[in-house]
């Protein structure tokens, strides 16, 4: 029978990589293991290994089982990598290797050498750089034809995920996503993650849905924009368009914030605010003649603080900063990714989703939304190390913003 030695190492146990592993091994019919060898960790510091010797009653077969366990982090026998020039623009050899969002190694003339720009659903571009070899991950519309594109399992080693801690709040949150969790606790262990992540020097990534102005949980992102919380934001049209509506008339969606209550042809308030930015330039242009004097993209432009925003297919105007080119969209956002440490996602599916894509594992990703529907599609696209919320945004961002502001600031909101 075709045969092969797999390996795990790491905390293979207390993540559960092992378990995952063994069951996928158990799914598939013709297909038989043997553990051969098992050295076991005692401490919470040192790391478990295992060699396991996986059959199948076709080559095939075993190819099949062998990629899917590799996404777990299981590692073959040390061959180097296999090499194949793309075909043409835009298009990966047959057989290339998908990467996941996990620490990546290719083996390249005998030398391990890390996967730079790790993302999930991409390919590795294999390159020459003097008396040195790199390689980095590269979108299937950004390879271009002659790139040398690593192809198959072998030669290839994925880092398993850390392990969890089982005292920490997040091994409960992260057990399944239930609406019926301490929202409270949640939101405290969130706002100490995000001080470690200050503190390491790293940088705290925001992506957020109009619903946060709608709710009247705008002020509250204001703040910690304004405090030094925030370094970059992602969203839509939606979110930057309402926001301005909100500064500019007091009203998101033609609702009045203040008295919760449609006022008159409120309904335009949105496309009139658009409309005022565009005749101003851009945000910033709008920002710099007076016209826009407060709101969260005016806090992120008075503050240095980075921002893409996304279109779509739906959206009114849209405001002059938005990309409407998605290929160009996620380059903006893959540019803004380096440093961050952690990411908030807040009441907003299709932005988290895309976000969520672009991450590395080593980002720890909180994801905040009334419906566990997102969180659990965030999950199944395989960012697995989001910490669910099922809350409500306004309520999660105020709690954020107590914890995280001085009292004598968090006062005024």
């Amino acid at each position: 029978m075709p045969s092969e030695i797999i390996h795990l190492e790491g905390h293979v146990i207390d993540s559960l990589t092992l378990s995952k592993v063994l069951d996928i091994l158990s799914s598939y019919e013709g297909v038989r293991y043997e553990i051969r060898h098992a050295k076991i960790g005692h401490t919470r510091e040192e790391t478990s290994h295992f060699e396991i010797l996986v059959q199948a009653d076709t080559e095939e077969r075993l190819e099949e089982v062998l990629a899917e366990v590799h996404q777990h982090g299981a590692n073959f026998a040390h061959e180097d990598a296999h090499l194949e020039p793309a075909p043409k623009d835009g298009v990966f050899p047959e057989d290339f290797y998908s990467t996941t969002n996990l620490e990546t190694f290719v083996r390249v003339h005998h030398r391990w050498i890390p996967v730079e720009n790790i993302e999930m659903d991409c390919g590795i571009r294999v390159w020459q750089e003097g008396h040195h070899w790199r390689a980095a991950t590269v979108p299937m519309a950004r390879v271009k034809q002659g790139d040398l594109i690593v192809v198959g399992h072998e030669g290839i080693r994925v880092t398993p995920p850390e392990r969890r801690d089982p005292t920490s709040v997040f091994a409960f949150m992260g057990s399944e996503v239930s609406s019926e969790k301490p929202k409270e606790r949640a939101v405290r262990g969130v706002a100490e993650e995000v001080r470690k992540a200050k503190q390491r020097g790293e940088k705290v990534l925001f992506v957020g849905g109009p619903a946060i102005i709608h709710t009247g949980a705008g002020p509250y992102l204001e703040q910690l924009i304004r405090n030094g919380w925030i370094d970059v934001l992602f969203a839509g049209n939606a979110l930057a368009a309402h926001d301005i509506e909100a500064a500019l008339f007091g009203t998101s969606l033609g609702v009045a914030l203040e008295l919760g209550a449609p006022v008159r042809h409120g309904h335009q308030n949105h496309i009139r605010a658009i409309n005022r930015i565009r005749m101003a330039g851009s945000i910033r242009a709008a920002v710099e003649q007076g016209i826009l004097k407060r709101g969260v993209m005016y806090e992120c432009i008075k503050h240095d603080v980075p921002f893409v925003l996304a279109g779509s297919i739906r959206d009114d105007g849209p405001l002059p900063e938005v990309i409407t080119d998605v290929l160009e969209a996620q380059d903006a956002m893959r540019a803004h990714l380096p440093g961050v440490g952690v990411a908030i996602m807040v009441a907003t599916t299709l932005h988290s989703v895309a976000t969520g894509n672009l991450l590395p594992a080593s980002v720890r990703v909180f994801c905040v939304d009334n419906d566990a529907d997102t969180v659990i599609k965030l999950t199944d696209r395989g960012t697995h190390q989001t910490f669910p919320i099922v809350t409500d945004c306004h309520f999660f961002m105020k709690e954020l913003a107590l914890h995280l502001i001085e009292p004598c600031m968090s006062a005024r909101i």
